[in-house]
């Protein structure tokens, strides 16, 4: 998808974001962890009258587990039993995480009309009519500026912990010069960092707090240009030194298949690219099984819809048609140039049915 933040560094830019919705149920744990390993950040999603699950201990320890830079969302805040605080605190117990709310609710359960933005210090109401889509920004009700004013000077301490500039304007008791702009500076530092978890909140089925959410992917989650280069090594020569690739397009191509799924005209391999780029009827490298394949038909997809594109480029995720012996996990890479990627580790099955 594509989205222009409202508030931030970024304002006012359009950014393309590639979003993989992964299931919750345990079930599908494995889907989660390949999609994990191509993903440059995360939005964990909470139920806000349960906080955290047992699954979701499970998903946190897989995005630690590939060093995923993440921010939390506590979800259903309309719902009987909603209560934000105590997601926050399970967020801080049961994962060991040092979660920042950067919002509060605007009322919880069936008073829930939208969110409290604690970097601006203002409240969005949301528009029932319209699901969402219009809101409208309004000052902080009498009535919550205390908790407000509470958690945005805890708010302020965890940016100070991880920004000099701010530490030294907290030190001198000079908070009033400490800007937004400040504030989304080192909350980005923070969470690319992985010193805090930026955590929203709102409701999903109606829309709310939805637009402020997309502004904190763009604004806090790292694009593909912030994370290190990609390491790998020569297929042939394994003791060799590491083989290092940066996501840019001048770079030799390198990319990563995370899942294949069949389909009326052939497999359908989802890649995630990693460096260069390549033109549909380009020969590549299956380095993982050392068998040159051609690239077919490259698409865009967007939930079950498919756009045929002539270029894919470093940093985005794809699907191309065709390909023959990519299995998930394997490497595709630029034949002059060959590179094998970390694998996607599958844990081992505890029952089989026939």
């Amino acid at each position: 998808l594509f989205w222009q933040p409202a508030q931030g560094p970024h304002a006012g830019v359009r950014h393309r974001v590639n979003v993989i919705d992964t299931p919750g149920h345990v079930d599908f744990t494995i889907e989660v962890e390949r999609s994990l390993r191509v993903l440059d950040g995360a939005v964990a999603v909470f139920d806000g009258g349960n906080g955290v699950e047992p699954q979701s201990e499970t998903v946190w320890r897989q995005a630690d587990k590939y060093k995923v830079p993440r921010i939390a969302f506590v979800n259903k805040m309309d719902k009987v039993g909603a209560d934000f605080q105590m997601c926050v605190d399970s967020i801080k117990q049961r994962l060991g995480a040092n979660p920042v709310p950067i919002q509060w609710p605007l009322g919880e359960e069936d008073q829930h009309k939208g969110i409290i933005d604690l970097v601006q210090m203002k409240a969005a109401v949301f528009d029932g009519e319209s699901r969402g889509q219009k809101y409208e920004w309004i000052a902080i009700p009498e009535d919550l500026r205390a908790t407000c004013q509470h958690w945005r000077d805890r708010l302020i301490e965890s940016c100070a912990d991880v920004d000099e500039q701010i530490m030294q304007e907290y030190l001198d008791g000079n908070l009033e010069v400490i800007t937004p702009a400040d504030l989304y500076r080192a909350l980005r530092a923070g969470t690319l960092s992985f010193k805090m978890v930026p955590v929203l909140c709102g409701s999903a089925f109606k829309n709310k707090g939805i637009q402020m959410l997309l502004d904190a992917v763009v604004n806090f989650l790292p694009s593909p240009l912030d994370i290190p280069p990609v390491q790998g090594e020569h297929p042939d020569r394994p003791n060799d030194p590491p083989i290092f690739r940066k996501a840019d397009d001048q770079e030799p191509f390198s990319a990563l298949a995370f899942k294949i799924v069949n389909d009326p005209h052939g497999n359908l391999t989802f890649f995630r690219v990693y460096s260069g780029k390549i033109a549909s009827g380009t020969m590549v490298l299956n380095s993982t099984r050392g068998k040159r394949e051609r690239i077919g038909r490259i698409l865009r997809i967007h939930a079950n819809k498919r756009e045929d594109i002539v270029e894919a480029d470093a940093g985005n995720i794809y699907a191309v048609v065709g390909l023959k012996d990519a299995r998930t996990g394997d490497t595709l890479c630029d034949e002059k140039h060959p590179i094998i990627l970390e694998k996607i580790v599958f844990p081992e099955p505890v029952i089989s049915i026939a």
